[in-house]
């Protein structure tokens, strides 16, 4: 990955594209890539819209090898949702591909001259860039059936659907999975409507004939890998618990302990919990004829996503994870997984962050459009974000805007970006992450969730404040460090529990790379990472007053625990004094 793919979409005649060195940003992978490319060279006070806005789309160091668990994707950008930095993680196959094919990363820049749609092909011979207005509009899964029609079947595909190309807030950018359907997305944050800002409706990779990434030393990074693997297979969550269930496992765990937040963040627990569980949705999947094992990109291990048919033993979606059954579950008061699988499907296809539309549809719930627990009602939403009605663009672009315009107070949201499915007064852990992150309310960005409920890496009492601040700081740092990598996030529960696969991991990189890093070097790396964001924030107007909570989580007390959230602001300013 020795070189950056500039595509300047305002060029003269179209679109043009530039391989260039990777210069200054040698060593860098992921989110570290994206975030140093957008704080460098994007205007903190840009319009996120704007032509000096650019979206980075960066592989992890690790992508393209042989290495398990390597093909998580970075993209970066100023964020149309949160107004700050933005990095949006995903899984599929693009980044295994696009890593083969020697890119660091694609950087889309400028503003484009009219408003023509393009396609970009990108295989072992070069990049091609082609005027398309027949994909306008078109949903994600169609896009896709086009582009292997027209490129065969060998290719992956990056892509928008109509919600991106009406730049709404909410909207994903789809990457597609082993079998070609896009059900993977960078989904928070807005990157889509940044995609669609640039008039770029898909990206498709074919890496034929191109070889995996060679190590400077085969024979210890075919050592450290075997190791690793060996590691996560051992340990109950990655080697158990994920690969049967899938991450909606977490549904009658969190609704058990109380942190399940129901009805637009009103209760701690679902009366319906069971039957949108993990292990209900793996039965139904099995006896349906679907797979509820399976991974979203060759390498992976884990198997913690799956595939979901319909009454009648047809595709319908991926499995739906564990945030998407929440936000369209339990937060709306729905226990039909039949209902919430078609949102699935309908978010993916429109391109929508299923956490965002999820917690929308909750607070216009709470505003009287609809009764809580009306399903039918809630694919009319979405049905109306993907067709662009004027009610359908309101919500498109996210919870605080429904809230607003609607007059909801109570709207759970961190720098206008709505909050996943765990709520931070029963889990003051995740609360300090929500609060703090520099991407706005985002589970991902340090998961106490861990030590919190799950009791990996440690115990830290989940409704109580002390201890809470060192534990989502740590965790933010070392998620910063592996995002970088294109590792899943998800081997961190069997590296936080198991210190010989943690080392089998610093042996990847270092014979990867002919290194010598330590504990203490991904530890710095994840503290750059963070600082070149929070750098981004600072300039672009943020300050310690958007580090916190809705203030109705301080004073509102959340069943059945009554508690509220209780880790004072002095302490949420202390996150990152490191």
């Amino acid at each position: 990955m020795d070189k950056i793919l500039r595509i300047d979409v305002g060029a003269e005649g179209g679109p043009k594209a530039t391989a260039v060195p990777v210069g200054e940003y040698a060593g860098l992978g992921g989110r570290a890539l994206t975030s140093a490319i957008v704080l460098k060279e994007v205007p903190p006070l840009c319009h996120p819209l704007g032509g000096e806005n650019k979206l980075v789309i960066a592989p992890g160091l690790l992508s393209g090898t042989a290495g398990a668990q390597t093909g998580r994707i970075s993209v970066g950008c100023k964020s149309p949702l949160t107004g700050g930095i933005k990095e949006s993680n995903s899984g599929g196959q693009p980044s295994q591909v696009l890593a083969k094919l020697g890119y660091g990363a694609i950087v889309l820049e400028g503003r484009p001259k009219g408003d023509d749609l393009y396609k970009i092909f990108i295989n072992k011979d070069g990049v091609k860039i082609t005027k398309d207005n027949s994909l306008k509009m078109l949903p994600n899964y169609d896009v896709v059936e086009k582009m292997k029609k027209e490129y065969g079947d060998k290719i992956c595909c990056i892509s928008i659907g109509p919600a991106g190309e009406m730049k709404m807030g909410a909207a994903t950018i789809a990457f597609t999975d082993m079998e070609l359907r896009p059900t993977r997305h960078a989904g928070r944050g807005g990157v889509g409507a940044v995609m669609g800002s640039k008039n770029i409706k898909v990206i498709v990779l074919d890496a034929t004939g191109m070889p995996v990434r060679a190590p400077k030393d085969p024979d210890k990074f075919q050592d450290a890998n075997k190791r690793f693997v060996d590691g996560l297979k051992k340990h109950p969550v990655t080697g158990q618990g994920l690969p049967a269930y899938g991450t909606n496992i977490l549904t009658n765990i969190l609704n058990e302990v109380g942190g399940y937040p129901t009805y637009n963040f009103r209760q701690g627990r679902f009366d319906g919990a069971a039957k949108i569980s993990g292990e209900t949705q793996a039965d139904t999947e099995t006896k349906r004829g679907a797979n509820p094992t399976h991974g979203c990109h060759r390498g992976c291990v884990i198997q913690c996503s799956g595939t979901y048919n319909d009454k009648d033993g047809h595709y319908l979606t991926k499995q739906p994870e564990y945030e998407t059954v929440w936000a369209h579950g339990g937060n709306c008061g729905i226990s039909d997984l039949d209902k919430i699988a078609m949102m699935d499907f309908l978010d993916d296809n429109y391109g929508i962050d299923t956490i965002e539309m999820g917690a929308t549809i909750a607070v216009a719930m709470e505003a009287g459009l609809a009764p809580f627990g009306d399903a039918d009602a809630a694919i009319k939403m979405i049905h109306e974000v993907g067709k662009g009605t004027d009610r359908g663009r309101i919500l498109g672009n996210g919870a605080g805007m429904t809230g607003k315009a609607f007059g909801v107070e109570r709207v759970p949201v961190v720098k206008n970006q709505a909050m996943p499915a765990y709520d931070p007064r029963a889990v003051q852990g995740i609360g300090v992450t929500y609060a703090t992150s520099p991407m706005g309310a985002d589970h991902t960005a340090g998961y106490a969730v861990t030590a919190n409920v799950l009791k990996v890496g440690g115990d830290v009492n989940a409704l109580k404040p002390e201890g809470q601040v060192e534990l989502s700081r740590n965790l933010q740092i070392a998620t910063a460090a592996i995002d970088s990598t294109g590792m899943c996030l998800f081997i961190a529960f069997a590296v936080l529990d198991q210190p010989d696969t943690f080392q089998a991991l610093l042996d990847m990189l270092n014979s990867f790379y002919g290194l010598n890093l330590t504990g203490d070097s991904v530890t710095e790396l994840g503290k750059k990472i963070l600082k070149m964001e929070r750098d981004f924030n600072t300039r672009a107007g943020f300050t310690p007053q958007h580090d916190r909570l809705p203030s109705y989580f301080k004073t509102e007390k959340f069943a059945p625990h009554n508690v509220t959230f209780a880790v004072k602001d002095e302490e949420l300013d202390k996150v990152f004094n490191w």
